[in-house]
């Protein structure tokens, strides 16, 4: 598949969608969902619909989320360029292009081998460099590479997992999607001291399970 001037059209009226009907403000975020190919992190079949607002079947029994999720994610991180970001769960990549394509520096972790290979070769082909790209378990972060200015979820967690608190920065902010398998609240958490968080609440969402022990 290549990025074609229809591609092109397509996602700025995707851009336009996000920013006129969800509300998506952040015009840094709006920029690199115009730059990135979605079309190139989906099947084929699917290509003529890459851009509609649609969660879409991925490898691994998993999904590539929402436009707008992707969106909301990434503006309530309130990402600056070269901040240090750890995300959890790869999938396909999309959410990692999308940070790099704002000129963050990012740590990815995927626990399915399958979506960690495709990742792989998808950003070998796209010309996309994470900082570092590590096949394993999200639960246990990338303390070696910590403190993180952000850290984003992109699956949702039952219980929330404190480890990953414990390697942000002081000043920074975990977006997570946290509560039963039915549904999550969508959550950020900002680290003021050593012991104390910052909680706010965005609304209910449905996410991919975050799973641990059990890598494949």
């Amino acid at each position: 598949m290549q990025d074609s001037y229809v591609h092109k059209g397509k996602r700025k009226i995707l851009v336009d969608y996000l920013r006129d009907n969800i509300g998506i403000a952040d015009e840094n975020v709006l920029v690199a969902i115009n730059k990135v190919p979605r079309h190139l992190f989906l099947e084929s079949v699917f290509e003529d619909y890459a851009y509609e607002d649609r969660a879409f079947p991925i490898l691994a029994k998993q999904t590539i989320s929402h436009p707008s999720t992707v969106a909301e994610q990434t503006a309530l991180l309130e990402v600056e360029e070269k901040d240090k970001i750890l995300e959890i769960g790869t999938g396909s990549g999309y959410q990692t292009a999308v940070l790099i394509a704002m000129n963050a520096f990012v740590y990815t972790i995927e626990r399915q081998k399958d979506l960690h290979d495709f990742s792989h070769r998808k950003f070998r082909e796209l010309n996309l460099r994470p900082k570092f790209q590590s096949f394993g378990d999200g639960f246990l972060g990338l303390p070696t590479f910590a403190p993180f200015d952000k850290i984003l979820v992109t699956c949702g967690a039952e219980v929330l997992p404190t480890e990953l608190l414990h390697q942000l920065k002081i000043g920074g902010k975990m977006v997570i999607p946290l509560g039963k398998t039915e549904e999550q609240i969508l959550m950020r958490f900002t680290k003021k001291s050593e012991r104390e968080f910052e909680r706010e609440e965005f609304g209910a969402y449905k996410f991919v399970p975050m799973l641990n022990n059990t890598n494949h």
